[in-house]
């Protein structure tokens, strides 16, 4: 037992867990970091006079263009390199790029500094679902998957109050939206050395034999149990060309790729303007749209990312489907939801409808994240999660939050003030969209599955 535990720290159940929070917390920070601007383009739109298009290009293509493409040579890194130290690296450098944020004069200063958060958090979350497919057994990684996943409507959620309050006034009246990325960049700066310090890499593909998964299970592995993960340690790493060779024979990796980025486009386009819809649509100030918002992401975020995670581990036991069958039925469920919330005549009856297709949304990520884990082999998984990244991340941020800005501005002329409420109606259809290729995938994945 203390062989195999010195040489994989990953047989150890209780530091698991300790990594998965630590992974948590960073990823917390990395959406923090990138949504807190959706409450701040309120006051950032009044003081730099920017368009609904110009906010769409700071929230969606700044941010995503060099964050999706550096995704796959840093995944490329992540596969044969220390992953534990690259995620520090890139935690270093998007926390100061935000902090940066604060010192911009105009949009093209702004818009730089989100390159800058973007290039550095294309670094963090590829190796993440490889450290943690690593850390954690076959039968359980959605669900740990889906505790990660949770630093979304968490970190989410923290920025856009965190923001709102600085912004507007409540914790100080010298504090302003500049002062809001300055605070949460230093806070970033300070967790890269503890994580550093207190994460160790392990082995890869070290539990995904039944008897490298037995600590999970309560059964002590015997000494030298730990050669299979070595050997896959120690065994060739594939590049990018290989790895989409490998995929090309995987149709449910591509349906599955697709089907998220509608939704992402979808979910990343009204995490970047409900705020706003808020504010315009119901005359709210921008501390009484942080914490309503706040609470929809939150509350609706956490729930749906957990119970997506439960469903799938609990289901996929018998068949691998349900890893595509339960976001498919998320999604066709969201659409209705997204509508009648954006038509509510009140900010509070509106706050409670969201709750409900902000939960259905972001359930497909404990799910689809664990099925990308076992379409690829241990030694290509960072590179298949860049893949993946780099084609939702360009559609879902790129193109989501600069689409429900752009036909805004289109709009405007017609509708004044309301047209983002037209915008994020429209954009839920989306979700029907991502409901069928998630359909389509569940044909293939039992197939498809690597085991």
């Amino acid at each position: 037992m203390t062989d195999t535990v010195a040489a994989n720290p990953a047989a150890r159940p209780r530091y698991r867990y300790w990594v998965l929070a630590m992974l948590f917390l960073v990823y917390a920070f990395n959406f923090l970091d990138r949504q807190i601007i959706s409450i701040l383009a309120i006051p950032i739109r009044e003081e730099l006079d920017l368009s609904d298009r110009q906010l769409g290009l700071l929230g969606g293509i700044a941010f995503a263009l060099l964050y999706s493409t550096l995704g796959v040579p840093i995944a490329w890194l992540a596969d044969r390199t220390n992953r534990v130290r690259i995620i520090a690296i890139s935690l270093t450098f998007w926390s100061a790029f935000t902090a940066v944020c604060g010192f911009a004069q105009n949009f093209w200063q702004l818009f730089a500094a989100r390159i800058g958060v973007g290039v550095g958090e294309a670094g963090g979350v590829a190796p993440s679902y490889s450290l943690i497919a690593d850390y954690f057994p076959p039968q359980s990684r959605a669900r740990a998957l889906a505790f990660y996943s949770l630093g979304i409507p968490i970190g989410s959620a923290f920025g856009v109050i965190a923001g709102a309050q600085i912004a507007g006034g409540a914790m100080g009246e010298n504090l302003d939206w500049r002062a809001a990325f300055v605070i949460v960049g230093l806070a970033g700066l300070a967790l890269a050395p503890l994580f550093l310090f207190f994460v160790r890499e392990p082995v890869r593909g070290g539990l995904d034999s039944g008897k490298a998964a037995a600590p999970e299970l309560k059964h002590p592995p015997q000494q030298g149990e730990g050669l299979a993960g070595k050997a896959l340690e120690t065994e060739s790493r594939p590049g990018l060309v290989a790895t989409l060779k490998h995929l090309s024979k995987k149709p449910s990796f591509w349906l599955l790729t697709l089907g998220a980025s509608c939704s992402s486009m979808m979910g990343y386009g009204v995490f970047f303007w409900l705020p706003s819809f808020f504010a315009r649509s119901f005359g709210l100030d921008i501390i009484e749209t942080g914490w309503m918002f706040g609470a929809v992401l939150f509350f609706g975020g956490s729930l749906g990312i957990i119970a997506g995670g439960v469903l799938a581990d609990w289901l996929g036991k018998g068949r691998k489907t349900a890893y595509a069958v339960v976001p498919a039925v998320a999604f066709l469920l969201a659409f209705p939801m997204y509508v009648a919330g954006v038509l509510a005549p009140s900010a509070m009856l509106a706050v409670l409808l969201f709750l409900i297709p902000t939960a259905l949304g972001l359930s497909w990520l404990g799910p689809t994240l664990s099925a990308f884990q076992h379409l690829a082999p241990p030694n290509m998984r960072a590179m298949a999660s860049a893949i993946f990244l780099l084609i939702n991340n360009l559609l879902g941020i790129g193109g989501g939050v600069y689409v429900l800005g752009e036909v805004s501005t289109l709009l405007t002329p017609q509708f004044g003030d309301e047209a983002l409420r037209y915008s994020i109606m429209l954009g839920a259809s989306l979700y029907v969209v991502a409901g069928v290729l998630f359909l389509l995938a569940a044909r293939t994945i039992e197939r498809d599955w690597v085991r």
